[in-house]
């Protein structure tokens, strides 16, 4: 090894042993070490440089700079074929994402990361991925499962015997029993966690724990000594430079002087950990400080100030869900699976064109219904996840969470009406689907519409700007689904042919009379451009039109044909104008009739009885696996999880169940083969229920396998018919 590579490795094992007592000497290290970096043979140690760093940069809460290093050092990691590298990027990524408060991406990089080091055995950081893991439980408060996975925590450190990893456990512990009103328990955790701190010289892990004495402290209602260990914590983390830490601190302090009649103190500390939250982006801990500020105004009787905070208490929780759900699908495996049915779809196309002309409509419609199956299947499957996060919400509505509850039923519900259209293109084709208006805040439309994909240019030199007449009206009578529909096909195909520059949705007011407005929308691009004997073809069915530019992506040519199909039920045209190599701009109008207020919808609650009944769950979708047994517990249903067909026949032999529920598309082995052999072979279970649980819209039509099942539901699931069956 060369004198370079010595000096680079010593500098990142420095950088990564002053992380538990001095960030900022960890991040100077680090980042020289990167900057020694500069030929190809050290890309392996520039990986590892970048990750550090990023890691760092989300400790101390420069999100922006994590998400970037951490982008780039997957990039360099998948260059190497290194998968233990990109665990530890995906691990750092989860960080950031939990802190930015996108719990859904943060538990999918997690569960990412988790799975290599379970491969490879390495139980230092499957200990720290459980412990993370229970932290997001802990979050959706799901007790039994958020104890289960620190006890795994736990169980991984005592088998390489570190300390520091176990005691971390113990504050998360400590917190849960505090919750539970388990005082001494929680004491004595904290007080264990304190001693290996200091022994260890762990500075940043001792602030932690002082932190968590003082929220005993606080329960007990010692407040002299929770203020003291609130300093004390508050104090260790502005040392170390972690502003996530710091922002924890503010929080709690605000909320002890507000109980403790402070009220100076309570906002002026209050403003602190805002301005703190506001500076970098720590927007779950911004929430709670808005929630103490409601109740501050609140003690001091100023009616109109608690209420403002408390609309922007919604508005925030409102924004934060929203980007968890377009994050989730549309950046984990909506995309993907979007992209993979479209490289299918030219696949099956091109097959069509060898077929005679007498069998060509035929086959034709043998594809469509193949595209739509997938499609069903592919897209159902994580957006299961979304709808049965928003039921539950609505299982215990209140004042605070309406707002939420309507945002992320809206969003579930949306992009379910998106699929189905997608699903129903038959319809469309056939000049039968017909618009649904509805009344729609207009603004906060668009502005939902642009955060959906604006974060598609990220990974670009691509801006995408959203501007917006103030002289529209506030509300207008829309069909929300297909007008997204459009505007999405169009966007997309935008982002997707600009390497460079910008996309910009424009949208005005064209003209006004009595009772509507002709609203004009404008999508710009300084893309490749559109070749002018190509304008017609790019709205036929199936179209694969290459520009006078080299064509560099790929598409199944079916958006901007439902995209003309729609707008054509709105009774106008797409018009487009285009330069090759300077870009391109499509433009419609919409009639559009001004309304008053928006509508919403009333969500039923499911959770009006406890059911006392063992479930065995089949799900290899980890995201749909987590909504499901969270589902299941808030019904007091006892639960088992097996992540495909052959652990759940295992299962099956090994306990008795009141009901089995089983995904059909699993790795191993199928639903249909598992509940086959469930029924067929001697087990504790050949007489128990089987219901299958689907995204396939297909599933039914295999007869051979139907006396296996006593029922099909078909995700996303209709919760009250599953909850009326377990019944």
């Amino acid at each position: 090894m060369h004198i370079t590579e010595d000096k680079i490795n010593i500098l990142l094992e420095d950088s990564a042993r002053s992380k538990t007592y001095d960030l900022k000497a960890s991040i100077e290290l680090a980042a020289a070490a990167l900057e020694l970096c500069k030929e190809e043979k050290h890309n392996p140690l520039k990986a590892k440089a970048l990750s550090q760093l990023s890691l760092y940069y989300m400790i101390t809460g420069k999100y922006d700079e994590c998400f970037n290093l951490s982008q780039k050092s997957i990039k360099l990691y998948e260059s190497l074929q290194d998968e233990v590298g990109i665990a530890h990027s995906k691990y750092t990524l989860a960080g950031f994402y939990f802190r930015t408060n996108n719990i859904q991406l943060g538990f999918v990089n997690l569960v990412d990361a988790l799975s290599v080091y379970k491969n490879h055995e390495d139980y230092y950081n499957i200990s720290r991925c459980k412990k993370f893991l229970g932290s997001i439980y802990q979050y959706i408060n799901d007790e039994q499962n958020a104890i289960d996975s620190f006890k795994n925590a736990i169980t991984a450190a005592k088998r390489i015997d570190d300390l520091i990893l176990e005691s971390n456990v113990y504050n998360n512990l400590a917190s849960i029993h505090l919750k539970n009103g388990e005082i001494e328990l929680a004491n004595e955790l904290i007080s264990k966690s304190i001693a290996i701190k200091k022994k260890n010289n762990d500075l940043r892990g001792l602030a932690f724990a002082i932190y968590g004495k003082a929220k005993i402290d606080f329960v007990k209602k010692d407040y002299k000594a929770s203020e003291d260990a609130f300093l004390t914590s508050l104090a260790m983390h502005e040392d170390i430079g972690d502003k996530f830490g710091m922002a924890l601190i503010y929080n709690k302090l605000a909320n002890l002087y507000l109980v403790s009649e402070k009220i100076d103190l309570a906002k002026k500390t209050l403003q602190i950990g805002i301005d703190l939250c506001n500076e970098f982006s720590i927007s779950l801990i911004k929430l709670k400080l808005i929630h103490v500020a409601y109740r501050i105004s609140k003690f001091e009787g100023n009616i109109l100030d608690a209420l403002m905070h408390l609309e922007n208490y919604q508005v925030e929780k409102e924004l934060i869900f929203n980007v968890q759900n377009i994050k989730i699908i549309e950046n984990y495996e909506l995309l993907i699976q979007i992209q993979t049915m479209q490289r299918e779809t030219e696949i099956q196309h091109e097959k069509t064109k060898l077929l005679a002309k007498d069998s060509k409509i035929k086959e034709e419609t043998r594809i469509r219904q193949e595209f739509l199956s997938n499609m069903s299947h592919e897209i159902r499957t994580p957006l299961n996840a979304v709808t049965t996060i928003s039921q539950m919400l609505s299982e215990n509505p209140d004042i605070e969470d309406k707002t939420l509850i309507d945002s992320l039923r809206f969003s579930s519900n949306h992009l379910m009406q998106i699929i189905n259209d997608i699903l129903d293109f038959t319809k469309l084709d056939l000049g039968k689907m017909t618009l649904h208006f509805s009344s729609c805040n207009f603004r906060l439309f668009l502005e939902s519409f642009w955060n959906t994909y604006e974060i598609q240019t990220r990974d670009k030199a691509v801006k995408f700007i959203l501007n917006v007449d103030f002289n529209l009206s506030e509300y207008y009578i829309i069909d929300e689904t297909k007008t997204t529909q459009v505007l999405g096909n169009i966007v997309n195909n935008a982002i997707k042919f600009t390497d460079s520059g910008t996309v910009t949705l424009d949208v005005s007011l064209s003209r006004r009379s009595k009772t509507t407005d002709t609203v004009l929308f404008k999508i710009s691009d300084t893309g490749i451009g559109i070749d002018k004997e190509n304008f017609s073809k790019i709205f036929d069915n199936f179209s694969q039109i290459k520009s006078g530019i080299t064509r560099k992506k790929d598409g199944a040519g079916l958006g901007l044909s439902i995209s003309k199909k729609i707008i054509e039920l709105y009774k106008s045209e797409i018009n487009i104008e285009s330069i090759v190599g300077k870009g391109s701009e499509f433009s419609f109008l919409l009639e559009l009739e001004r309304s008053i207020q928006s509508e919403s919808t009333i969500l039923p609650n499911v959770a009006e009885k406890r059911l006392e009944i063992n479930v065995l769950l089949a799900e290899d979708n980890a995201i749909n696996a987590l909504m499901a047994r969270k589902l299941l517990s808030n019904w007091g249903i006892n639960n088992d999880h097996a992540i495909n067909g052959l652990e759940a026949t295992e299962k099956a032999k090994e306990k008795k169940y009141d009901y089995i529920l089983m995904d059909i598309h699993m790795p191993v082995l199928d639903g249909y083969q598992a509940a086959m052999n469930i029924k067929t072979f001697k087990n504790l279970n050949q007489s128990t229920p089987i219901f299958a649980l689907t995204a396939d819209v297909a599933a039914d039509d295999k007869k051979e396998y139907s006396m296996y099942f006593d029922a099909i539901f078909l995700k996303p699931l209709e919760i009250e018919k599953l909850k009326a069956a377990l019944k």
